[in-house]
């Protein structure tokens, strides 16, 4: 069969490993949940569901832990064209990886579509990615903020958890300052707040309509109507009992911005992950954000009946272009932040914070530090002529902006402006070394003058919280997503989230990159083992103790350091040296600091696979995400995009150089022999149940570890 043919004729016999028909024509055809809301908007997203794919007809799943972990039967060539067809990639071709994964996500919905909370039809895109974010959270939402004031219709923002804080703060005063805006050019905004606050109404009703005098109230504080009087705000609190948690967390604005992010709206000491995308992939997660909402829209979205051509409009202007200098930095900085210009490097671990001399033209500018078991070179802070003359070159191209904060406002009118004005506050002040500013940084809102340990890095390995992407063409994305299940059991593992990581460990060559606050998931461990033992090199940056006392519960997998014990004392000799664990590491710092201490901790998601294919968004890697809450990911088939991601998270932590554990035991040690005080350790005790409780408790009050 030659590639133009219609794969349609091949039928589907195993629906759990071949695409059936009834879910290839759904994916080919142009019918949506968003779709028909625009033809007839009377309709709920659950009745335009209904209508579309009768989910009732459908075979019933006893939804049993069916995922293959182990090697399977390779896929063939017929089904992988049958899986290409099933997505709408534009003018690029999706990679024979991708196109796997792919197919595996899909094949999870054969009976219940309902299970990827898209509609088939949009599952598979493609789009653009101008910025990724690599920060704490305020930096995210001083992006959103500047998203939302530039905002010429709509809005439409999900989290998981909200909460009155200064991270709120960007936003409420954002949606003051939209409202501003939109009186003096003569239009009304409006915005939609998807959240998920633990509610005995969601007994009666999971998808409650929040009314003013409570999301007005302290716990919440958004502006009441009387002070954004151009701005209809309709909030719904949304969570599926017991356990169904919404968790995901993504904004789309206009319909033709879409961002998906790892932080919720509450203030914290986390590194979070932000990436914004544009083209067709937004109408796709318009179209979760439709299903998500489940009930009628009052007022209805603008774009939902007049949906904006997202082919025809980008952030790749000339502003965008300008952003970087001749050899790929930002301009005024060191950093290299676009990958055709980066030095060549191994994918991640110690060795990729390994500059080649030559290239970085340093040679005589190194010192020796330690790492656990380990003895290597990497460049200090250049302190001799030739690194002042740098840095002056840098205080030369312009005054430093101000800081956005939330209580001198400065909103930038686009993603230039943005880009150079956090570069700018990032940069060492005149009275400050590199490092000293991004100890600065990084003491926000909750860790006040918190000390930074590490020695000076030089100008090229600077942090860059705001990583802007040349301009490129649309290349393939899909949605990769799980709806919530709420019954106390661990049975729901069909779905596209999960599918797709599983297929990820598969099929990988060479090589998988996991960042996690938590690492824990039942079928998540034997796959990585399996990985090991065929001798593909699984990258683990862990975040020490985070939500320990909740993942000591019954059915919840056990901590991370038990896990990362677990995994070491059962691989071969040979796998052992396959599995590279971390526990993550400020870039300020020289050792792991354990969760509870809130004092630097990491809250990302994300996986590359061969660092071709990565999977963004906010599914943790732990029993929670696999087994109960909705999570939204964007899987991605860019190189160039993942490469920029490697490098980023390199420059951005100092995980790779001080966090490795023992190769033998899985525990971490510094030079002397000492692990990490406070950690909870390999053992937690007979009665670590009861410190469980406690954090489902905190869970359940917004203040554990989601």
């Amino acid at each position: 069969m030659s590639e133009n043919e219609n794969p349609q004729k091949e039928a589907a016999t195993d629906s759990s490993h071949k695409i059936t028909n009834r879910l290839y024509e759904w994916c080919q055809s142009e019918h949506s949940v968003s779709s028909l809301l625009a033809v007839t908007p009377s309709l709920t997203p659950s009745d335009a569901w209904q209508k579309l794919f009768r989910d009732d007809e459908l075979g019933s799943s006893s939804q049993e832990n069916n995922l293959n972990v182990k090697t399977t039967t390779p896929i063939g060539n017929g089904e992988l064209r049958r899986a290409r067809y099933c997505g709408k990639w534009g003018s690029k071709k999706p990679s024979d990886l991708f196109t796997r994964l792919y197919h595996d996500a899909l094949c999870a919905l054969n009976e219940h579509p309902e299970r990827g909370v898209v509609s088939p039809s949009l599952i598979g895109s493609s789009g653009m990615v101008p910025l990724t974010i690599i920060s704490v959270l305020p930096d995210i939402v001083r992006h959103m903020s500047n998203l939302i004031v530039r905002a010429e219709k709509e809005v439409f923002l999900a989290t998981n958890f909200w909460q009155n804080s200064i991270a709120s703060r960007y936003i409420t005063n954002a949606i003051r300052e939209l409202s501003r805006r939109a009186e003096a050019r003569g239009s009304r905004i409006v915005m939609k707040i998807i959240y998920d606050r633990g509610s005995p109404k969601q007994v009666f009703d999971p998808h409650y309509i929040v009314p003013e005098s409570e999301y007005t109230g302290d716990a919440v504080n958004l502006p009441p109507a009387k002070d954004i009087p151009y701005v209809d705000l309709q909030v719904v609190n949304y969570h599926q009992p017991a356990l169904g948690t919404f968790h995901a967390k993504y904004m789309i604005v206009d319909r033709k911005i879409g961002i998906i992010q790892s932080n919720n709206i509450q203030d914290n000491d986390n590194l979070e992950m932000m990436v914004q995308v544009e083209g067709p992939i937004v109408n796709s997660l318009y179209d979760v954000a439709m299903i998500s909402w489940h009930k009628k829209l009052e007022p209805p979205l603008p774009s939902l009946c007049s949906p904006l051509n997202v082919t025809d409009w980008t952030s790749f202007g000339a502003n965008h272009a300008d952003i970087f200098s001749s050899t790929g930095s930002i301009k005024g900085h060191s950093a290299v932040v676009d990958p055709s210009k980066m030095p060549l490097r191994k994918p991640d671990g110690v060795e990729a914070t390994i500059v080649d001399s030559e290239l970085a033209g340093i040679a005589s500018h190194t010192s020796s530090i330690e790492a656990p078991g380990k003895q290597f070179t990497i460049p200090n802070h250049l302190e001799d002529d030739t690194g002042k003359l740098e840095q002056l070159e840098q205080n030369l191209t312009g005054e430093v902006s101000a800081e956005h904060s939330t209580e001198d406002p400065h909103y930038d009118s686009d993603l230039a402006g943005e880009v150079f004005r956090v570069q700018g506050v990032v940069s060492a002040r005149p009275d400050e070394t590199a490092m000293q500013a991004v100890t600065r940084h990084l003491n926000h809102t909750t860790n006040i003058g918190y000390p930074g340990n590490a020695p000076d890095c030089t100008l090229a390995d600077g942090i860059t919280p705001y990583i802007p992407h040349p301009a490129h063409e649309p290349f393939p994305i899909a949605l990769v997503n799980r709806a919530p299940y709420g019954q106390p059991n661990n049975k729901s593992a069909v779905n596209p989230q999960n599918a797709a990581w599983l297929s990820a460990l598969r099929n990988a060559q060479r090589n998988i990159f996991i960042q996690t606050p938590t690492l824990n998931a039942k079928p998540l461990i034997p796959a990585i083992v399996e990985a090991c033992e065929r001798g593909i090199d699984v990258y683990c940056y862990v975040c020490l103790g985070y939500n320990d006392a909740g993942e000591m519960l019954p059915m919840q997998g056990g901590h991370n350091d038990k896990v990362a014990h677990q995994l070491y004392t059962t691989l071969s000799f040979a796998g052992r040296q396959r599995l590279q664990w971390y526990w993550y590491v400020a870039k300020d710092q020289t050792r792991p600091i354990p969760a509870a201490q809130k004092k630097r901790s990491c809250h990302i998601k994300l996986m590359i696979v061969d660092e071709c294919v990565g999977i963004i968004g906010n599914g943790n890697q732990d029993t929670q995400s696999w087994f109960h809450s909705q999570e939204v990911n964007l899987m991605l088939d860019n190189p160039q995009i993942c490469r920029a991601w490697i490098d980023g998270l390199r420059r951005n932590q100092n995980t790779a150089i001080y966090g490795a554990v023992d190769h033998e035991d899985g525990i971490w040690r510094d030079g002397q022999g000492n692990g990490v005080e406070g950690a909870t350790g390999v053992d937690a005790g007979r009665f670590s149940w009861v410190n469980g409780f406690v954090g489902a408790v905190k869970r359940l009050q917004g203040k554990g570890g989601f």
